[in-house]
């Protein structure tokens, strides 16, 4: 893929120009989806945390980490308003202070357990995390400029650049939900200035709803009389309403924009392939649950027999738009397998499903979350033998300059596709700017769908 000379410089960029960008997260035990752009998914533990540390609060990135000059960085806000602004740092900072905890979810967070796949980052449990939020009301902002009547929808840009032909990403909400007291500008994550990650030096925070609409290293905001109809508005990031039967087509024209979040549950604690469990000696299950704008979670419930019986979870205060931790103290008594399953409700009765509700995107995955754990008459240690790994075909002619400009192999290795499913993702490549000569087509094609095969 071909890159424009904006994207080629940040690449070579220095770090960011202010100690403000300090607190960089660092990787450690992170699951890597994708080193460029940042994409990395937190590991079941971090369930164990209410607040997640910034060390191990999932990343999510459609472009490269711009490098941002807060001496040269100005916030405008335009459109349909009475005074157009541009505010300073300073400005916004002296603006009426506000902390928030709330949970940020990625829309497509738990794609990787949709059947059948579809493409995509696929996430599995860890595209979330609860962070302490510091900053204004966007709704303060848009005062000090005047909404002008008419006015239906806010647009956010960020500073980021599009990677070769990609659409820029541009997000909206509604008005109400820009005017929400709980919708933020923040510059503090956990006590700490914003990392150049998550969005430095300012991102939306649109508690409640998916992480799509959260917009990193906000620049411009946007007051709006009419629908924008840009890509991410009007193409992706859109979801049917309902479920449709696996693997069914739906135009983007009859869904509707991803908003609220699903009220959902995670088992962090005993976990697959955990710790082996011992008959008679007490354990605690643990987790965390959340829900979105509409209805905060009214209770948990856990199985310890794979669904045939239900028992009401512990519940920690928590907060709002946070994770509430739960736990259930539990002794098993009988030695073999152990099916355990958490199912979180919400205050207006909705409820995490048993099966998936298919849809093209792979959004909103909250279905039951099961692990299964072992209990043993006695303390025992579990032995793994590693799966033989098969070695990896040659890359074919032309893989790597048009495939490998841009991203590394971890990209393409979690998509497990059919032929027809590669076939349209080389040809929107190749829209958006990979350079995939005709004679290397086929080969390209070939290398992928027996690489990275369907599930």
């Amino acid at each position: 893929m071909k890159l424009s000379r904006r994207a080629l410089m940040g690449l070579a960029a220095a770090p960011l120009v202010s100690s403000f960008a300090a607190g960089q997260a660092k990787r450690g035990d992170m699951i890597v989806l994708s080193r460029r752009p940042e994409d990395y998914e937190m590991p079941l533990e971090g369930f164990l945390d209410e607040i997640t540390p910034i060390d191990r609060f999932f990343v999510r990135s459609h472009h490269y980490t711009p490098r941002v000059d807060l001496k040269e960085w100005r916030l405008e806000i335009g459109g349909a308003v009475a005074k157009p602004l541009k505010l300073t740092f300073g400005e916004i900072r002296r603006l009426p202070r506000v902390d928030l905890a709330a949970v940020l979810e990625c829309a497509g967070n738990g794609r990787g357990l949709y059947e059948p796949s579809m493409p995509g980052l696929q996430w599995k449990y860890g595209g979330v995390g609860n962070a302490q939020w510091t900053g204004v009301r966007l709704a303060d902002v848009l005062k000090l400029a005047g909404v002008r009547e008419g006015a239906i929808e806010v647009l956010f840009d960020g500073c980021d650049e599009p990677v070769g032909s990609m659409p820029k990403f541009q997000r909206g909400v509604p008005l109400a939900k820009a005017m929400d007291p709980n919708t933020l500008l923040a510059y503090e994550m956990n006590g700490k200035p914003l990392p150049a990650s998550h969005g430095y030096p300012l991102r939306v925070v649109a508690a409640g709803w998916a992480g799509d609409c959260w917009m990193k290293w906000l620049r411009h905001v946007e007051v709006r009389t009419a629908e924008f109809d840009g890509f991410f508005m009007k193409t992706a990031y859109r979801h049917p309403g309902k479920a449709v039967p696996p693997g069914t087509a739906v135009d983007p024209a009859q869904m509707s924009p991803v908003t609220s979040l699903k009220v959902k549950s995670v088992v962090a604690a005993p976990r697959t392939g955990g710790p082996v469990l011992v008959a008679g000696k007490p354990t605690l299950i643990r987790g965390a649950a959340w829900a979105g704008d509409l209805a905060k979670v009214d209770r948990v419930e856990v199985s310890v027999d794979g669904g045939g019986s239900w028992i009401p979870a512990k519940l920690s205060p928590g907060s709002r738009f946070g994770f509430i931790p739960w736990s259930l103290a539990w002794t098993p008594r009988q030695t073999g397998g152990a099916k355990i399953s958490a199912r979180a409700y919400a205050a207006n009765g909705d409820a995490q499903p048993f099966a998936q509700e298919w849809n093209p995107s792979g959004y909103y995955w909250n279905v039951v979350h099961q692990v299964d754990a072992r209990v043993a008459a006695a303390p025992e240690m579990l032995t793994r033998e590693a799966a033989p790994q098969p070695g990896a075909p040659a890359l074919p002619d032309g893989y790597r300059g048009a495939c490998l400009t841009c991203h590394d192999e971890l990209m393409m290795s979690q998509q497990r596709l059919t032929r027809a499913q590669w076939e349209r993702e080389v040809d929107k490549m190749v829209r958006w700017g990979a350079n995939v000569k005709p004679e290397h087509r086929e080969g390209i094609l070939e290398y992928l769908a027996r690489r990275f095969p369907a599930r």
